[in-house]
């Protein structure tokens, strides 16, 4: 299917005459219909009930509401390609790992867009492992995951260690706990892990925590990703490890237990490509490094 052809489809539709919108079009009415017929012998399908009054059948409607959609939406990429070749826009990505949002990224964020009020700044949810592929296809600019590791091509900057917590459920025996609760103490209970894919994630952070403290981790469930894995422990599903800055949710129906084990923590690193020299970046990252 082209462009084109659904072009002339959702002009006829929305006019309503074949008449009217090769007018509109700018173009002979024959070729018009033409392009039409064309497009449903492609899809084997009628759109439209060529009788007086032009209606359009099931299919047409429902074509006719996702067509306009997306043209619009091509409409809206070609103008803003044509703004930032012309030096009107400038764009800044940032990627993200859900869990960062709840810690310093969204004051950061904030003020990023206060320091460069004609920027257009977009948050991309993805985990670590793919805001490294678009770091590389040049997706996104700027990346903040949790997984250590090397890559020759970008430059990554431990922002800061972040403190666990284990979130249980508000009527478990463990939400009484008083103080910090060791890991130990949670042997044989079923255990929530999150994102399952795509892997390496902090799914095996977590798991590498319960080995470093010689406890072999339950694992009951692999959820997609947090807010659904903290709807689980919510649940009764199980208990589920996460950054401290987690409870900043409020959840009602959780409790969050801080654990006594000083040498485990989930770091907060900040992503670049090595050879991005733009203004925006310089900025951005300075005032990460120095964000009094």
């Amino acid at each position: 299917m082209e462009l084109r052809h659904l072009r002339y489809f959702t002009t006829v539709a929305a006019e309503g005459s074949f008449s009217r919108a090769a007018e509109k079009l700018n173009i002979a009415q024959p070729p018009l219909s033409r392009q039409v017929q064309q497009l449903e012998e492609e899809l084997g399908v009628l759109l439209l009930d060529r009788r007086r009054p032009l209606t359009l059948t099931e299919a047409g409607r429902y074509l006719f509401e996702q067509g306009r959609q997306v043209l619009q939406r091509v409409d809206e990429m070609k103008a803003m390609t044509q703004r930032i070749a012309k030096g009107m826009v400038l764009q800044f990505n940032i990627g993200f790992v859900a869990s960062t949002l709840y810690d310093a990224l969204p004051e950061l964020i904030r003020r990023f867009r206060i320091m460069v009020p004609g920027a257009d700044i977009q948050l991309l949810e993805m985990t670590t492992i793919e805001q490294v592929a678009a770091l590389k296809d040049g997706r996104i600019d700027v990346g903040f995951g949790r997984l250590r590791f090397e890559d020759a091509s970008l430059v990554r900057t431990v922002i800061r260690e972040e403190r666990l917590c284990l979130a249980v459920p508000i009527d478990h025996p463990l939400a009484a706990t008083e103080g910090k609760l060791c890991l130990r103490q949670t042997i044989g209970e079923p255990l929530i892990i999150y994102p399952k894919s795509p892997r390496p994630s902090y799914a095996d952070q977590v798991l590498s925590f319960y080995r470093e403290v010689g406890v072999e981790p339950n694992v009951s469930i692999e959820a997609r990703e947090l807010q659904t894995a903290l709807g689980l422990v919510a649940s009764g599903g199980g208990l589920c490890v996460v950054p401290a800055s987690v409870r900043r949710l409020g959840r009602d129906d959780i409790r969050f237990l801080d654990l006594d084990e000083p040498t485990l923590s989930t770091p907060i690193i900040m992503s670049h490509r090595g050879s991005d020299s733009s203004t925006l970046l310089k900025q951005f990252v300075t005032l990460v490094r120095n964000p009094d």
